[in-house]
């Protein structure tokens, strides 16, 4: 809307509207919607990353820890929209009007963390990417993660408020009073380490930002192995080992279900463990102390 304002495209009873002019009951508003901005982020073939399944509406990509899933501060280049440019096909990829950042993340309906490893779909184009954010919002796009914690999280749904966190930037907290709704339903798989810690499975409700990992730390009181945002220390120097080895948060997005918004077919893609993940795993497996 400010966009469109700047560009002469609102009116007020038959005038061009002025930034931040007031709007009085009973005034006629005229809208002239511009197409959305053109994609800003650069086409980088250097980025790597498998791909599960393309067609000329989405790709379906398997996400390494480490990668960025668009550019944002601190990340100009380098990310998987970066390479995802690079393959053609995204030229025609329209940017979401109503995202303040779309110019630099052309088609990306969800995210998943840097650190974070597993499957993620990017849209093509506007219908389809209007399709899967529709089924984001209505919670019937199955979102599956598999984890390792330290201790073991009760089997069960946690249902809470979400929000930033009061006193830091980087943070998000379900010990909230306001903000949105956040459920994670959590399976415990294996319990490891004689009790030190487990394998688990997160079905996500909802998609907000951090939101296994703070519901885990906060509500459950197991945060992911290797955290080090909401995890805990000191550890015992057995599984200080495991941690150190593994260096990143030990979360992976392993199974991505949906509808195909143009063709109507179910679509379902698994990612297994990656290697550093099942490298922790027989780690813990093999700590019998």
């Amino acid at each position: 809307m400010q966009r469109w304002i700047s560009e002469g495209r609102v009116k007020i009873d038959g005038q061009i509207c002025r930034p931040k002019q007031t709007v009085r009951g009973g005034s006629r508003l005229e809208v002239e919607p511009s197409d959305p901005p053109p994609s800003t982020a650069l086409p980088d073939p250097d980025v790597k990353f498998q791909v599960l399944y393309e067609d000329q509406h989405l790709i379906v990509v398997d996400k390494p820890a480490g990668l960025v899933v668009h550019p944002a501060r601190g990340h100009a280049s380098g990310t998987l929209v970066n390479g995802l440019l690079a393959r053609g096909g995204f030229e025609r990829a329209s940017a979401d009007a109503r995202d303040p950042n779309a110019s630099v993340r052309p088609g990306v309906v969800h995210r998943i963390d840097k650190d974070t490893s597993g499957v993620l779909v990017v849209a093509k184009d506007e219908p389809t990417r209007e399709g899967l954010k529709k089924q984001l919002s209505e919670h019937t796009m199955e979102r599956l993660y598999r984890a390792l914690t330290l201790g073991v999280p009760k089997s069960g749904t946690i249902d809470t408020l979400y929000d930033r966190h009061p006193r830091s930037r980087l943070r998000f907290t379900s010990k909230t009073t306001r903000g949105k709704r956040a459920v994670t339903n959590v399976r415990v798989v294996e319990t490891l380490a004689l009790g030190r810690a487990a394998l688990v499975e997160c079905r996500l409700e909802t998609g907000r930002t951090h939101q296994i990992r703070v519901h885990l730390s906060e509500q459950a009181g197991t945060p992911l192995l290797a955290d080090w945002l909401y995890g805990r220390a000191p550890l015992a120097p057995e599984l200080q080992a495991i941690v150190t080895a593994l260096g990143r948060q030990a979360l992976h997005a392993a199974v991505l279900g949906f509808v195909h918004p143009v063709s109507q077919g179910a679509l379902r893609f698994e990612s297994p463990l990656p290697a550093d993940l099942s490298a922790a795993l027989v780690a813990l497996r093999a700590l019998k102390a």
